[in-house]
């Protein structure tokens, strides 16, 4: 039981609701603030979920684009589906790469695709694999038992992921041209790259070089054919040493038996020596096997020649004339004077020899 307290009509403004009925009950309070909570939640509900897809839109994307990391164990990475262009035997400067990754970690992740079997097929980063399975069995420290990864879809087309390969090692110092080549050999052999010139694949798998690097790459690819079984260390053979050494072999049929001969009758030489005796054929002859002295050779004439200096006002010519040849050298730009002029003053230098 409770009153109600009703207003006197007298006291009441005509056509207006009195303040007191416009206040809400307790009950009725609690019920317009939970229905307000409710909306307030529907509204934050929808703006994470909308929140949630646009980071899963962006996830999917930067996945797809190989740009999310992630580690996975040492042994589920494979190098079964592209050759390497790395020369068998130890890598030298593996030790420095190792000491890298022990003291500040791995700066640059691999790059694999995944395959159906739940392995992982390694595109780039040979030699960061390499260190870290050298890593592992030298400490056994767990943390060397997984390694970052950036994950890939797989290739439709094969060639796109040789590109991938060799488009990083092209930025590599140590890289030799004997490698680059003996890839783009191999790639040709591959029945299932329907590429079968060395030249082409040449052409495909260093599509970001230059064309003069692009035809030192096929100079060394002839060069190995011709010379593969013979050679120890190709790798070290230096760039103007194998293009040199294999534009010669096209002018001298014969080269190919001498300079196989010369390699033969030093078995087991090291780099260094095999450079040597590849340079020898380049240069002024072949270097004949360690212990051997060649013949006397006729001392080389020197060539005449004569120098002398000529003033002209303030500016001094220096000159030099020998067989054939005749120079002048001064602190003038010859080109900036009209191609006429300086066909006049020539005329006039022969003309006045002439007389």
């Amino acid at each position: 039981m409770f009153d109600i307290d009703l207003p006197e009509m007298g006291d009441m403004e005509v056509g207006k609701t009195p303040e007191r009925a416009l206040r809400r009950g307790p009950m009725a309070s609690a019920i317009h603030e939970n229905a307000n909570s409710l909306r307030d939640r529907k509204a934050a509900e929808e703006t994470i979920r909308e929140e949630n897809d646009r980071l899963a839109t962006e996830f999917v994307r930067l996945k797809r684009e190989g740009l999310i990391t992630d580690r996975v164990p040492l042994e589920a990475v494979v190098a079964d589906k592209l050759m390497r262009d790395r020369a068998p035997g130890a890598d030298e400067d593996l030790q420095e790469l190792m000491l890298s990754i022990r003291e500040i970690g791995l700066s640059n992740p691999l790059r694999v695709e995944a395959r159906e079997d739940g392995k992982y097929e390694l595109i780039q980063g040979m030699r960061r694999l390499m260190a870290f399975r050298a890593l592992h069995a030298e400490t056994g420290d767990p943390a060397f038992a997984t390694i970052p990864v950036g994950i890939v879809p797989a290739e439709n087309e094969l060639h796109t992921s040789y590109r991938r390969m060799v488009d990083e090692n092209l930025i590599r110092k140590d890289i030799s041209f004997a490698e680059m080549a003996t890839l783009a050999r191999r790639y040709a052999e591959d029945p299932a790259n329907q590429c079968p010139e060395v030249s082409e694949a040449v052409s495909v798998l260093f599509k970001s070089a230059s064309d003069q690097k692009r035809s030192y790459i096929r100079a060394f690819a002839e060069l190995l054919t011709r010379l593969e079984k013979l050679l120890e260390h190709p790798q070290k053979i230096p760039r103007n040493v194998g293009v040199e050494l294999k534009r010669a072999l096209d002018r001298d049929a014969g080269l190919v038996q001498r300079v196989s001969q010369a390699l033969k009758a030093e078995p087991g030489r090291d780099a260094k020596r095999e450079v040597a005796i590849l340079r020898g054929f380049v240069e002024e002859g072949p270097v004949l096997p360690t212990g051997k002295t060649p013949g006397q050779k006729p001392p080389r004439q020197r060539q005449a020649k004569t120098t002398f200096q000529v003033s002209q006002g303030k500016a001094v010519a220096k000159c030099s004339a020998s067989q054939g040849r005749l120079e002048l050298r001064e602190d003038r730009d010859f080109s900036a004077i009209d191609r006429r002029k300086l066909e006049q003053a020539i005329k006039a230098f022969y003309a006045a020899l002439d007389a």
